[in-house]
């Protein structure tokens, strides 16, 4: 086998290697990072009880997300994925920053969770069913003529 590859041409030999290189790298994985989380000497700068939703922001920037109810909290989510090869990305790394205020919009809590305190929720696919399955437009169209009824016209008076 090595006489083999002894007589090959010096571009030869090159494109092999060229070759290799770009298999072994195609499998190399590639990290890609989403989001922001303040480090944590930023976050000991906010006081509980005393800082408020504007000098939060101030001090360590807008949140990722905040909750819809206006006095809920403000929410720093990272991510950190590793796409290799064809296989599906994965999701190594995840840090959220959760602060809640309280109803005059005064930090009420800091929490930090990882991506060993998530769970995983399974998404139900279900779909509604249409009651026009099997009709035509024609035949939808005509069904609806004895259903009208004059009193459920908006304006009018009876």
């Amino acid at each position: 086998m090595l006489k083999g590859v002894n007589r090959l041409k010096p571009a030869s030999k090159t494109l092999v290697f060229a070759a290799c290189l770009a298999v072994v790298g195609a499998c190399s994985p590639i990290f890609k990072n989403h989001g922001y989380v303040p480090p944590p000497e930023d976050l000991a700068k906010i006081k509980v009880g005393v800082d408020t939703r504007d000098s939060v922001e101030e001090a360590i920037g807008a949140p990722s997300s905040s909750g819809v109810v206006r006095d809920s909290g403000y929410y720093y989510v990272a991510s950190r994925i590793r796409h290799s090869g064809a296989k599906r990305p994965k999701v190594v790394s995840r840090q959220l920053v959760a602060i809640s205020f309280d109803q005059r919009g005064v930090v009420r809590n800091i929490e930090r969770f990882g991506l060993e305190d998530g769970y995983v929720i399974v998404l139900d696919r279900r779909v509604t069913d249409s009651s026009v399955e099997n009709k035509g437009f024609l035949r939808q169209l005509l069904g609806n003529i004895g259903n009208f009824n004059p009193a459920n016209i908006p304006g009018v008076d009876n």
